[in-house]
C-alpha cells in the first residue's frame, strides 16, 4: 500500500523501461518490510538537472544511476566518493543535509561472479568492449584482479582519447591501452575475458550483437565472455559466444550485487541478496 507517507526510491536512465532494478528493489523492500517503493524514472539527457532538482523537491531518498548518465551526473552532485570520483562515473546517489552524494557500486558488482573462476589473471588479458560509464567500472574492477593487459576498443575516437587520457596519473588503469574498433579483429584471439559494456543487444534491439559469430570464433579456447546487460537472458551477444565454446556470464549477478550495495546506502541496513537474486530469476522465467 502506497501512502503519503511512502518514502521515495528509483532509477534513472533512458531508455528504463527494460531495467529490472524496480522488480528486485521492491521485493527486498517487501522483505523487509519498509514503506518505501522504488521506481523508474525516464530521464533525458537534456533533462537531468531539472530532474535533480526534483528529486530534491520531493524528498527522494536515494537513486541509481544507468546508461547516459553515469559520468554526466557527477557535476550535479555536492559530494562524490573516491572510487567514483577515480572511476569517473557514478551509479549510486542518496540525499544528505548538504545535497547529493555519489558513489560507484558497479566495481564490486561485476567482481562477484569473477571470483569463482580459479584463474590466474595476471595472465589473462582483458578486452572490453564501449568506453562509457559501464567501461570505467570494469576497467577498475580488471585492475583490481591484477589483470595482465587491459584492452578497451571503441567507435568514437575522440571518446576514446577521452577516456584514455583520463586514466593518466591512475593507479587504477596500469596496464591500459585503447584501440579503435578496426583493431578488434586482431585484439581478440589473445583475449581470455571480453566483456560487453556496450547498449547492443539491449531491449528492445535484441537480436543484436557487438560481435558477430565469425569474430566470435577467434576467441581462445575457455576464454569467458560476459555480458554486463541483463536482458534478455541470454543476450545474442552470449548466444554466440556459448557457440563458440566460451563460459558466459550474464549481467544478472553483476545487477544484484552493485544494487544490494546500493540498497545498504540507502537503508543503513544489510540488503536481502538471496530475495533479490531469486526475484529476478523469478521474473525472467529461469526458475
Amino acid at each position: 500500500m502506497i501512502t503519503g507517507k511512502t518514502k521515495l526510491l528509483g532509477v534513472i536512465g533512458d531508455p528504463i523501461e527494460h531495467s529490472l532494478s524496480p522488480v528486485m528493489h521492491n521485493a527486498a523492500i517487501a522483505k523487509l518490510q519498509l514503506d518505501y517503493v522504488y521506481l523508474p524514472f525516464p530521464i533525458k539527457a537534456e533533462d537531468l538537472p531539472a530532474a535533480i532538482a526534483g528529486f530534491a523537491a520531493i524528498d527522494l531518498i536515494g537513486f541509481s544511476v544507468t546508461i547516459p548518465h553515469k559520468q554526466a551526473i557527477i557535476p550535479l552532485l555536492t559530494e562524490v566518493s573516491p572510487i567514483a570520483k577515480a572511476i569517473g562515473a557514478v551509479n549510486t546517489v542518496w540525499r544528505t543535509e548538504t545535497g547529493w552524494s555519489g558513489t560507484n557500486t558497479d566495481v564490486e558488482g561485476f567482481l562477484s561472479p569473477l571470483k569463482n573462476y580459479n584463474q590466474n589473471w595476471s595472465q589473462t588479458t582483458t578486452l572490453i568492449l564501449g568506453c562509457g560509464g559501464a567501461a570505467r567500472a570494469v576497467v577498475a574492477g580488471c585492475t583490481q584482479l591484477n589483470c595482465g593487459k587491459i584492452q578497451v576498443v571503441g567507435r568514437d575516437p575522440q571518446k576514446l582519447k577521452a577516456f584514455q587520457n583520463s586514466w593518466q596519473n591512475s593507479q587504477l588503469a596500469v596496464n591500459l591501452s585503447v584501440h579503435n574498433w578496426q583493431e578488434l579483429p586482431d585484439l581478440i584471439g589473445e583475449s581470455k575475458l571480453l566483456v560487453n559494456t556496450t547498449p547492443v543487444g539491449m531491449y528492445p534491439h535484441v537480436d543484436r550483437s557487438p560481435v558477430n559469430a565469425e569474430l566470435m570464433e577467434k576467441l581462445p579456447i575457455n576464454a569467458i565472455a560476459y555480458d554486463l546487460i541483463y536482458t534478455p537472458n541470454p543476450t545474442k551477444f552470449l548466444q554466440i559466444a556459448k557457440e563458440q565454446g566460451a563460459e558466459a556470464i550474464d549481467g544478472l549477478e553483476m545487477l544484484v550485487q552493485q544494487g544490494a550495495a546500493a540498497l545498504q546506502i540507502w537503508l543503513k541496513q544489510q540488503a536481502p541478496v538471496e530475495v533479490m537474486r531469486q526475484s529476478l530469476q523469478k521474473y525472467l522465467g529461469l526458475i
